[in-house]
Formats: structure tokens, C-alpha cells, sequence
């Protein structure tokens, strides 16, 4: 397997992208917009700059890595001759199925479709193609380029051989697969989500501040970013989104996102992304900041 498929240029498309190219597999990456396209290999390549400066690679690793990326706005034209296509487009359940009946379409029938979702049904996902058994999860972690973890996710009708084939594809990459089973959120969504949503409850109700709970979970429970902030690294709509999945699929109250994190995705402050979350990331704040360290 050398030719693989990437749809979205996002966030995690853009870091699985990078990801696959660097490891010598030929990429090709699909996105609706051009603009999308030109700011993800924009983040590729300053990503990869940041990894010779560190001097992880060469320059010459860096050419490598993105000329092994080609660039398409048709899923027809980008999936053609490719052994897997991985999707990574908004979590989204109406615009995923839509993607994976036009790769049903467009792709050749030994062609394995995976989604990097994280926390939408494989089954129900593979349920819209003729190929059941060919459709799995590969659910990246963000910084992609950086984190270890894969959750391989198996559908109902998942084959042990496609099972198998994208284990070790993981491990090519460098990447720790670990196999769950398809449940809303999986595992480490399943987790994570209820307590940031938690987090955000405790601020609702009144008992902390924004930095406060964070001190709190960094210095008392040794995590290397607090719980507010992690939500706006990850993104409030998103968030939302896996919330709503688990507390659709489960009908447990305990899912139920908090009234804050919906009104704070309705008004617009969806993290580092809009510039505002639980902190501000507005350039004028960066300037802010800047100023302040000048001073000193």
C-alpha cells in the first residue's frame, strides 16, 4: 500500500496528510475548497519547518515529504488508483454519509475507506456503501504529526483482514494502533468528553474560574493542559458535536452537554479557531501579550 487518499485539509486532514508523506507513502489530498487546500499545505510545511529547526529531519526530508503531496477538489479525480482513503471532514454525520456514497461510487472495489471520526457509528457509516467490510475507523489524535495514538475502530461487518492491514499500516507511520469497538465515542471520547463537559459545569455553576479549574487539573491531576483549555484547543462546536453523538446513541442524561457549551457554540466562540473560547485568542491579545514580554 503507497497511494493513499486524504479528504479534508483541515486540522486532522492536513496532520494525516503530513503524517502519511512523510513516511513515503504518496498522498493525495482532497478538499472542496482551494483556499482549504493551500492553508493546509501551508500548516504542513511550517510544521515541517519547526522539525528541521529542531533538526528531527533535513531540509531534503522536508522537499521529500511535500512533494509526496498532490492536490485535488474532486473526490473522483483525488481517489483515483489509491489503495485507502482516509475521511476527515467535519464530524458531521449527514456530510460523512454523503462522502462515503461518493466513494462507494468513485473508488475501486478493493479499496479499504476509512473516517478519522470520533465518535460517529462505523456501521452506520459503512451501512451506505456495498462494502461493508472494507470501511474502519482510523481515529488520529491532534497534532497528528505528533501524537502516537490511533483508535482502530471496527465495524459490525468489519473483516479481520482489513483489521489486521490497517494495524500494521499504523505501526508504518509510527503510530501505537489500539483496537476498540464501535460505541458512541469509542473509548477515548467516551472518556475525555464527559469530563471536560463536567469541567464546564463546574464553571456554569459557579464554583471556579476559567484558570482556576485548569490549575486545578494540571497541577493536581498532572495533566499537561487543563480541561477549558483543552476543549478550545479542540474546539467548542466539536466538542458539541461528539457530546450530542453519545448522549443521542446512549440516551443517558449524563452526555447531555451543558447549556453553557451550547450557547457558547451558538454565539459564535468556538476556541483557538474563532479567536475566543473559555481564553481569548484574538490578536489583539497576542499583541497584548507581546508588549508585556517586551517590557520585561
Amino acid at each position: 500500500m503507497k497511494n493513499i487518499a486524504v479528504i479534508g485539509a483541515g486540522t486532522m486532514g492536513n496532520g494525516i496528510a503530513h503524517t502519511f508523506a512523510q513516511s513515503g507513502f504518496k498522498v493525495q489530498l482532497i478538499d472542496i475548497s482551494e483556499t482549504s487546500l493551500e492553508r493546509g499545505l501551508a500548516t504542513i510545511s511550517k510544521n515541517l519547518d519547526r522539525m528541521v529547526a529542531k533538526e528531527k529531519i533535513t531540509e531534503s526530508d522536508k522537499e521529500n515529504t511535500l512533494n509526496n503531496i498532490s492536490t485535488f477538489t474532486k473526490i473522483e479525480d483525488g481517489v483515483k488508483d489509491v489503495e485507502l482513503v482516509v475521511e476527515a471532514a467535519t464530524e458531521n454525520v449527514d456530510l460523512k454519509l454523503k462522502i462515503f456514497k461518493q466513494l462507494e461510487e468513485a473508488c475501486g472495489k478493493d479499496t479499504i475507506l476509512a473516517t478519522n471520526t470520533s465518535s460517529i457509528s462505523i456501521t452506520q457509516i459503512a451501512a451506505v456503501t456495498s462494502r461493508a467490510e472494507k470501511v474502519i475507523g482510523m481515529h488520529f489524535m491532534n497534532p497528528v504529526p505528533i501524537m502516537k495514538l490511533v483508535e482502530i475502530i471496527r465495524g459490525y461487518n468489519t473483516s479481520d483482514e482489513v483489521t489486521n492491514t490497517i494495524m500494521e499500516l499504523s505501526k508504518t507511520l509510527g503510530k501505537v494502533p489500539t483496537e476498540v469497538n464501535d460505541y458512541p465515542g469509542f473509548v477515548a471520547n467516551r472518556i475525555l468528553m464527559p469530563m471536560l463537559n463536567e469541567s464546564i459545569e463546574t464553571l456554569y455553576n459557579g464554583v471556579a474560574g476559567v484558570e482556576e479549574i485548569d490549575t486545578v487539573m494540571k497541577l493536581g491531576m498532572a495533566h499537561p493542559m487543563g480541561p477549558l483549555q483543552l476543549a478550545d484547543f479542540i474546539g467548542l462546536d466539536v466538542c458539541l458535536s461528539i457530546l450530542n453523538v453519545m448522549y443521542d446513541g446512549f440516551k443517558n442524561p449524563k452526555y447531555a452537554p451543558c447549556p453553557l457549551l451550547v450557547n457558547m457554540v451558538q454565539a459564535g466562540k468556538l476556541g483557538v479557531k474563532s479567536g475566543e473560547g473559555f481564553y481569548d485568542y484574538s490578536e489583539s491579545r497576542k499583541a497584548e501579550k507581546v508588549s508585556k514580554q517586551f517590557a520585561k
